[in-house]
This record gives C-alpha cells, structure tokens and sequence, in this order.
C-alpha cells in the first residue's frame, strides 16, 4: 500500500467531476482524479450523447415519413446499422475512454483507475487493480460519483436479460417488440425511437402520467402523440412480476400480463452512498443525497457536485456545481448556487422543456400563480409546419411580483426557445416587460407572445 499527499482527490469523473479536476490542476495544486468507470461519466457513453443521435436518427425517419403528405412520394426503409455504427464510432470510440484520460492528463491531473473511499480524516483510499493506494489531502475532497440505473424490486426482475440504458444504447439490433418500464425522460426517449424504428412498444408508468416532473399539458400532449404513432402507454399500474421464457418475456402489470422480446428498466438511478465512505467525514450514508451548502460544502475540506447532490441529474447542472466548487477550493470570489431558473429538457418529437417552477410547485410554495397557456398550432410557424407542429407555452407567474417563476415549452425545438424563457426567469425580467418585446414573425417562439397575452 502507498501514501502520498496531494492537494485534491477527485472522486468521480464525469463531466463535473471531470472538468473541476482539470481545472484545479491548470490552477496549479497537485489533483488526483478517480474512476472505476470510463471518464467523462454516463454523459458520453450511455445517455446525452449517443441518446440523441439515435433520437436524431429516428426523428429523421418520421421527417421523412411526413413528405408523403406534404411534398411528395417517398418510401422508407429503417436501418439500424448506420445508427449502431454512429454509437460505437462517433459517440463513443466503442467505449473507450482514452481521450478522455489524455485529455485530463494534459491539464495537470492525474488519474487512479478504481473505487475510491474517504477512510478517514483528510484521507482517500483508491482500491485499484494494483493494490490499495491511499491519498492525504491538504486541501479537500469532491465527491461526483454520478449514479447507476435502479432496479426497481420486482419479482423475478434481476433473474432477466433486462435493458437498462446502457444496453439500449449499446444495442445492434431493434427487438420486433419492446416493453419500456418507467416513463421519465430516459423510458420516453427510448420508447419514441425503437417504436419509429420498428419495434412495437408499451410504455409502463406506475404513475398517472408521463414525464410526472413536467406540467400536465406537457405530459398529456406527449402521450397523445405516442399513441397516435401506435406507442401503448399504460399509466396507473404498477408491474408486479417478471418471467424470461429463453425468447420473451412476461410483465405481469395490474390484472395484464404484456409479453415483449426484450424489457427495457428506466425506473430512475441510485448512488450509494456507503461505497463512499462518507460516513468518515460525518456525512450521513443513510439517504440518497448528500446536502451541500451554497458553495458545494458537503463537510470541512469535503464537496459534492452534480447528481449526488439533488438538484437535478443534468450534465448542465454538473458542471455548474463544479465551476462553484473550483472557485470556493481555490478561494476565488465566486457565484453561488442558486436554483429558481433550472433548465431541462426532453427531446422526444416534440421535444418538452421547462425551467423553475411548474404551476403546482409554485402554489404549494403560497405564491399567487397567474398561468398563460397557448398551443403551437395555433402560432404563425405552427401552421406552416403543419405535420409534426404539436406543442404548447405554458407560462408561470408570481402574479404579486409581476415576475415569470417558471416556464413550459413544448415543441419541435422546445430546447432551443427555452433559452428565452430562461432568461426571463433566471433574470426575473417583469412580464410587462416581456408583453412588450418584438417577436419574429413567423417562428414558434412567436407563441410566447400569445401565452404572455394569456397572463
């Protein structure tokens, strides 16, 4: 076993945890990055990246499929080879992370590959495959280990060749069907692109609804665009049971059992917290956070960024608490963490966006809500599209203060006309100011002016 003293150990390497360790061995303290897994975290190799390619491949396809009733004859083939190889090549160097490792290499840092554990006051101890190495730290220790896919305790689940994300995304093939358990972001996504590229799909939500952290409009319209491309979403149900024949398999779902060649697990993440020896440091391992001050203090000389910290499990959001941690290690006068503007979105056709507060967060806080609502179709753009124009604006006001605390955009784009209402929520930027901007005509970010009328 071999000691040594650094500055910083970096315990988890995806995009936050990737870009503080660089960032603070640029700034010239010795930094020791840690991973077990591929560097750069689930972002590059199992979700953002490769996600959306397969999401633009399919999209592709319904595209395509519009052209017969709106510019002509085309028919179409879907091939999942081209898509398989963009994945493995492209996004993911076939699940190879040495750029990303030279890439931490050239910023100063250095990098362990292993399970690293706070073992004691200032002390980390990384189990690699060349033994126990055990790092004093002078200044800290950031705490980024991402999460893994939950499996939810369901009978005879784990005794099954279940998807997770992970194997979906490494997938050559598409399964002629498809049952998706769990419909957040991750089981939408997937469900929408194995269905355009063939697969018949049932979506299983335990809950009322899809994408439950989203407004009800929201998610009501993107069911009824799933079950319009023949996607069956079943809402309300829990499953109970799972059985694999050697070729499909069987979930028992309330009083139905639906049978599909493959399932596909997208029932939320889990980080245990006790693997990381928190406990060491007197932070509790008993729950699936770890709270953090407004500059990421998790405890004295320890931080914690990203999904641990339960803020949101967003890259975007990473890589905000690591510019907050590396200014507060390096005692720069920095921002701190605030969150009344968090963005995200979800780029099923039609993507879903939203920002702050969703109506019902807003009045369970006591705020006077004042809501604005308009559909997309009814906008310039939206009628110019035509096939493929569902959407919606959904507007939250703190009607006492004249202010938007949070904002829904639904539609082809919704990320990108996002960044308006960001702003305008991050800033707090009065409505009247707002009522009074100059829209561009014809474009579907036009349809905030319309839900603003609304207010």
């Amino acid at each position: 076993m071999t000691v040594e003293d650094v500055d910083v150990v970096v315990i988890g390497l995806g995009p936050g945890g990737e870009a503080i360790a660089a960032r603070l061995a640029r700034a010239g303290l010795s930094v020791v990055g840690v991973d077990a897994r591929l560097v750069g975290g689930e972002c590059p190799y199992y979700a953002c990246i490769p996600t959306k390619m397969m999401i633009r491949a399919a999209d592709a396809l319904a595209e395509a499929r519009r052209a017969n009733e709106l510019a002509g004859s085309v028919q179409i083939k879907p091939d999942w080879a081209p898509v398989a190889a963009r994945v493995r090549h492209d996004a993911t160097d076939n699940w190879n992370d040495q750029v990303a490792v030279d890439r931490l290499l050239a910023s100063g840092a250095r990098f362990e590959r292993g399970w690293g554990k706070i073992t004691g006051a200032d002390e980390v101890t990384v189990s690699t495959s060349d033994g126990d190495k055990v790092f004093r730290v002078r200044k800290g220790v950031v705490l980024n280990p991402g999460t893994d896919p939950a499996i939810p305790p369901i009978d005879g689940l784990t005794d099954t060749p279940l998807w997770t994300n992970r194997e979906a995304v490494a997938t050559e093939t598409v399964p002629s069907s498809l049952i998706v358990l769990g419909g957040g972001p991750v089981g939408c996504e997937f469900a929408q692109v194995f269905s355009r590229f063939g697969a018949s799909v049932t979506l299983v939500q335990s809950g009322p609804r899809l994408l439950p952290n989203d407004e009800p409009e929201s998610s009501d319209l993107l069911r009824e665009v799933f079950e319009r491309e023949g996607i069956r979403v079943v809402t309300g149900s829990r499953a109970t049971k799972v059985e694999y024949d050697g070729t499909n398999f069987h979930l028992q779902v309330g009083d139905e059992t639906l049978t599909a060649e493959q399932l596909l697990v997208a029932t939320g993440r889990t980080t245990d917290l006790s693997a990381l020896g928190v406990k060491a440091a007197g932070i509790p391992d008993d729950g699936r956070v770890i709270n953090v001050d407004e500059r990421m203090r998790a405890a004295d000389k320890v931080w914690a960024i990203g999904d641990i910290v339960g803020k949101g499990a967003f890259t975007h959001m990473s890589m905000y608490h690591a510019d907050i941690a590396a200014a507060d290690i390096l005692g720069e006068d920095g921002p701190q963490a605030q969150y009344h503007a968090v963005p995200h979105a979800t780029f099923t056709d039609p993507e879903v966006a939203s920002v702050g507060l969703t109506q019902a967060e807003a009045e369970k806080q006591g705020i006077n809500v004042r809501v604005g609502l308009t559909k997309l179709p009814d906008s310039s753009r939206g009628y110019i599209h035509k096939l493929g124009n569902d959407g919606l604006i959904k507007l939250v006001e703190d009607a006492d203060r004249g202010v938007l605390v949070g904002a829904s955009a639904v539609g082809p784009g919704a990320g990108e006309i996002l960044g308006a209402l960001l702003v305008a929520v991050h800033a707090q930027v009065p409505t009247s100011t707002l009522k009074g901007m100059i829209l561009a005509y014809p474009t579907f970010h036009r349809a905030i002016g319309s839900a603003l009328a609304e207010l």
